[in-house]
């Protein structure tokens, strides 16, 4: 079996200051370097920088050589190959989110972890340099003559002279316009899509292994017929009013309570869910409060506990939060007008929402494996809830813009084994009438 060997490293200039991340996915068996990714993410600490490049490397891997693949990673942050192998606690909450996305990657392949000493990870390090002075120079990271992949593209796998099925092509199914490549964060990203678009077309057309169809003359995934197993079912809760929708301020990490017209929304959604017909079986919710209060008064209801889960957060506004539309607008007019164009853009020292996809992608993924067939609430945020929908419709990013969730709404998504997911619902609101 090919393993591979992932070197990841990030950097800060001012700790924090502006940042960047590089890695390198290679070929255990010789060293070859087959995906180079690099990123500057603004003005961030050493160790956020660090973890992010771990993730991009994770995921880098996961779209070169799909789940199971057995892979070192190294790293010369003994903070992160420490936290990432359990034997230290994560103190700084600040870094917990980014150690659960990128545990999250790292439970989807075969991963042992060793530090080395920096002067042993240059590669890395060479590509969270270049991304950084790229950054200080208004462009956009490239792969350099230095590449110790000749002719490699960035975030792509670069295909070996042999074994020939290891090349793999980073144009989605069908094609499409130019200026859609710029709605993803990055090359992998537009991979880890393509892919998932394929392997739900195969599963559509090819029928489970050693299972005779059921003579109902249905066929699966259509969206049209019943399909031919049990679904897990994810009910999609936007939390209550806070004081921030109230204000229409940016409302990303930050925690605001519920007001008493939020709570009483909270409690709308909860009677309406704690009806027999809808039948939950599970409450997840993020880790916010907004989020946990309206997770509560469905949990007081139904008599069930409340799963928290980090990767179900809002996304990191940064130095947005708290602001009104009006106030960025005129503080922050140029980074404003990228970020409203370009969803792979990120507000000051925040997330975008390409990040963000990948977090919540790999955390529905959890979802599925671990309740599969159960009815399960998942009480979350705009940013979320739009993504999973996204996902299930096989949406570019930009449909993000094209989606309005209004406070207390219920969605509903179900996915199938045999088949792609299916939106039933969508910003339903008949409990707040």
């Amino acid at each position: 079996m090919t393993s591979y060997v992932i070197e990841a490293d990030g950097g800060s200039r001012g700790n924090p200051g502006p940042a960047g991340y590089g890695a390198v996915v290679k070929d255990a068996a010789d060293g070859q370097i087959l995906v180079e990714t690099a990123e500057a993410i603004g003005t961030q600490t050493n160790n956020v920088a660090e973890y992010r490049g771990l993730i991009a490397g994770l995921a880098s891997l996961l779209s070169l050589a799909g789940d199971g693949a057995r892979v070192e990673v190294r790293m010369d942050s003994k903070l992160v190959v420490e936290q990432m192998a359990g034997r230290w606690k994560i103190k700084n909450e600040g870094l917990r989110p980014l150690a659960l996305e990128a545990a999250a990657l790292a439970r989807r392949l075969k991963v042992t972890w060793r530090w080395i000493p920096r002067e042993k990870n240059k590669d890395a390090d060479r590509l969270a340099n270049e991304a950084m002075d790229a950054a200080a120079k208004g462009r956009p990271w490239a792969l350099s003559a230095s590449s110790g992949a000749s002719g490699a593209v960035a975030g792509t796998p670069v295909a070996p002279a042999a074994p020939a099925t290891r090349a793999t092509s980073t144009t989605p199914t069908g094609g499409g316009p130019a200026e859609d490549l710029l709605l993803f964060d990055t090359v992998t990203e537009l991979r880890e899509v393509a892919e998932l678009s394929a392997k739900k077309e195969r599963k559509v057309a090819e029928p489970r292994a050693q299972v005779e169809p059921k003579a109902t003359g249905t066929s699966p995934g259509t969206g049209w017929r019943p399909p031919t197993s049990v679904a897990t079912s994810l009910y999609l809760l936007r939390h209550g009013e806070t004081p921030f929708s109230v204000e229409r301020r940016f409302s990303g990490l930050g925690d605001p309570e519920l007001t008493p017209n939020g709570m009483a929304q909270a409690e709308a959604a909860a009677a309406k869910l704690a009806k027999e017909s809808y039948g939950l079986q599970v409450i997840v919710s993020s880790p916010l409060k907004r989020a946990r209060a309206t997770a509560e008064a469905v949990a007081t209801r139904t008599g069930l506990d409340v799963v928290v889960e980090e990767g179900l957060r809002e996304t990191d506004f940064g130095d947005w939060e708290g602001h009104t539309f009006t106030e960025i607008q005129r503080r922050w007019p140029d980074e404003l007008a990228t970020w409203l164009a370009d969803p792979s853009a990120a507000p000051p020292g925040g997330e975008s929402f390409g990040v963000a996809a990948r977090r919540v992608e790999a955390t529905r993924d959890l979802l599925i494996e671990r309740y599969e067939g159960k009815t399960v609430l998942v009480v979350s945020h705009v940013t979320p809830i739009k993504m999973l929908v996204r996902f299930a419709l096989l949406a570019p990013l930009a449909a993000l813009y094209r989606m309005h969730l209004d406070l207390s709404a219920l969605s509903l998504i179900e996915y199938y084994a045999d088949g792609p997911a299916v939106v039933k619902t969508f910003n339903d609101t008949s409990h707040l009438c």
